[in-house]
């Protein structure tokens, strides 16, 4: 991404929203910004690229973030509800607790990111994806997985009730204690994901979907049988 930077980057800068709001509408690169508790709701940042910034507790609000760029920025407790996130792509993030309520994440991306206890309830848009990500606790709620590849994704612990994941592809995963209820599992391969703690009650849920003898036992010694 270093081609990406040039002249009109602002590095190493404490950023107020009167900035913000005097460099929107045209492109920018932020590198290094301090943005922490920042407003930043309402502005059009469409097409910025943002490197190694942070934006713990920022209010990014209703935002227009379309086709943005995230590397490796830290954004613990940020507020993203209701923004437009379409076509972004974070990678190596820190977003641990913020808030993606209602956002429209069509076709954004997430690579090696950390969004553990993040709040993605109510997502607008198809054709998100996440590689090697930590959704750790995270509030996914009838979220579409629908035919998904996912890989190296933990959702350890993370409210997936009612969510769809007919036809998705699991690799390296882990669903790890996580709650399920309503989940729709239809035509998936779950050879790649770690079951642990799944209740034998949860088990119909996978009617349909493919798991591999491994893990078939470690359903059946919910109930104390010994699988040979």
């Amino acid at each position: 991404m270093d081609d990406l930077f040039s002249d009109r980057a602002v590095r190493d800068q404490t950023l107020s929203r009167p900035d913000l709001e005097a460099m929107q509408g045209t492109e920018q690169v932020l590198i290094e910004c301090e943005l922490e508790e920042v407003d930043l709701s309402g502005l059009d940042l469409s097409r910025w690229t943002f490197e190694r910034c942070t934006l713990r507790h920022a209010d990014v609000t209703s935002a227009n973030l379309e086709g943005t760029v995230w590397q490796t920025c830290r954004g613990a407790f940020a507020n993203f509800l209701a923004s437009d996130l379409s076509d972004a792509r974070f990678v190596a993030c820190d977003f641990n607790n913020a808030t993606f309520k209602r956002a429209n994440l069509q076709s954004a991306r997430f690579e090696r990111c950390k969004l553990t206890g993040a709040d993605l309830s109510e997502l607008r848009g198809i054709d998100i994806a996440f590689e090697e990500t930590l959704l750790v606790n995270a509030i996914l709620t009838g979220h579409s997985f629908r035919r998904a590849n996912l890989t190296r994704t933990d959702f350890s612990q993370a409210d997936l009730r009612k969510c769809d994941f007919r036809q998705a592809h699991f690799a390296e995963c882990s669903l790890r204690e996580a709650s399920m209820e309503g989940a729709r599992f239809d035509g998936a391969d779950l050879r790649g994901a770690d079951l642990g703690g799944v209740r034998l009650v949860d088990a119909s849920l996978f009617r349909g979907a493919t798991i591999s003898r491994e893990q078939a036992g470690q359903l059946l010694g919910e109930l104390g049988l010994n699988v040979r």
